[in-house]
């Protein structure tokens, strides 16, 4: 089982910038693709951002330009960077881990932009 602590999210006005973590740790051997994911009151749970064990990543096209996840190996976290927010990007966002077909969440955190 790999445990996920996502950290860093908060209040931000429109154009502002946040960055994201999430910690993994428990049995995190094998780990392929790690991203994240935001759901909006009302709406579906929709993927933002992938990276894989070989740094290939993928994102959104309405985060495209304006988001970069990036990972430190060392300390088993991945971030997710985000510049130029705007007030529909207010979610909470989900950190998740994905091996050989099973895929684990964190907790989520919340982000809002106001306008």
């Amino acid at each position: 089982q790999v445990q996920l602590v996502e950290s860093g999210g908060g209040l931000v006005q429109a154009g502002g910038s946040l960055r994201l973590s999430c910690a993994a740790s428990g049995n995190i051997f094998g780990i392929n693709v790690m991203g994240w994911n935001r759901q909006a009151p009302g709406k579906e749970r929709e993927l933002v951002a992938i990276i894989s064990s070989g740094d290939n990543t993928g994102y959104a096209d309405s985060v495209k330009g304006r988001f970069t996840i990036s990972r430190d190996n060392a300390k088993n976290t991945v971030y997710l960077q985000m510049n130029i927010l705007k007030p529909e990007d207010t979610a909470v966002y989900y950190c998740h881990a994905s091996r050989s077909g099973a895929t684990n969440w964190g907790q989520g955190t919340q982000v809002t932009v106001s306008s």
